[in-house]
């Protein structure tokens, strides 16, 4: 059985890149790998085609990819978005590696959008983006000189999706919730706990990136955000809540 269907359910997500000669070379990468959609956000201008050049046969990717202001519009109907990143901190613990990644993934694709999203060449994702992800991978690399080129780590990730993809998939009926829903719980849990006094207003960033990471290893469904908001909105009543807003 092909594994096209599957693969065509990916996007790669490249964020602020710094020339097009990479973006070139991740479509060429891409092609290689079975993956045919390009979501570029906020890209260089490439008046010299040279992300043409080094496509080297793969300029139909270039075509058709979709251009985005912000990451948040551009996975917004995804239900899976996996970010990458060689740093690890206290806001990117529990990263998993491609392959790891790619076994838990594989089950959903049947039924569920994936974007997998690279950060720019010099800093890779801002934690602003990371937060937005549902969760994180990292390549294991040499100590000494741990950073890839933008597409090397594209096709390290392509790779190990697309020999995951060749075995039986035993997939999921699980409908997740697309990435605006998901954002828009994550605002709704936020100015709960603020109403109910469980956040504090000077450090909810980093608790609110610790539930970020545990609701989005749940892999919620459409369900579930439903239910879970409208215990949020039950609570609010309760305490006569709800009054505080996320700046």
């Amino acid at each position: 059985m092909s594994n096209q269907p599957l693969l065509d359910n990916i996007s790669i997500v490249l964020v602020d890149t710094k020339t097009p000669a990479n973006i070139g070379a991740t479509a060429r990468c891409m092609m290689n790998m079975g993956l045919g959609r390009l979501i570029l956000v906020n890209p260089p201008a490439d008046t010299e085609q040279e992300a043409v050049k080094l496509a080297a046969g793969a300029q139909v990717i270039l075509d058709r990819a979709v251009i985005s202001s912000s990451l948040r519009d551009a996975v917004a109907d995804f239900g899976l978005v996996i970010g990458t990143s060689r740093h690890a901190g206290k806001q990117r613990k529990n990263m998993r590696t491609p392959r790891e990644m790619a076994e838990l993934v594989k089950p959903f694709l049947e039924k569920n959008r994936m974007a997998l999203v690279f950060g720019n060449e010099v800093n890779g994702l801002e934690n602003r983006d990371i937060a937005i992800c549902n969760e994180i991978i990292t390549i294991p690399s040499a100590d000494d000189f741990p950073s890839l080129n933008l597409s090397h780590a594209v096709i390290v990730v392509a790779y190990e999706l697309f020999m995951a993809l060749r075995s039986p998939v035993c997939a999921s009926a699980i409908e997740l919730a697309g990435s605006k829903e998901v954002e828009a719980f994550y605002g709704h849990l936020e100015t709960t706990l603020l109403a109910v006094g469980f956040l504090d207003k000077e450090n909810r960033e980093r608790m609110m990136f610790s539930l970020r990471q545990i609701f989005g290893r749940a892999r919620l469904g459409v369900r579930d955000v439903s239910i879970l908001r409208g215990i949020l909105t039950a609570v609010e009543r309760g305490t006569g809540g709800g009054k505080e807003k996320p700046e």
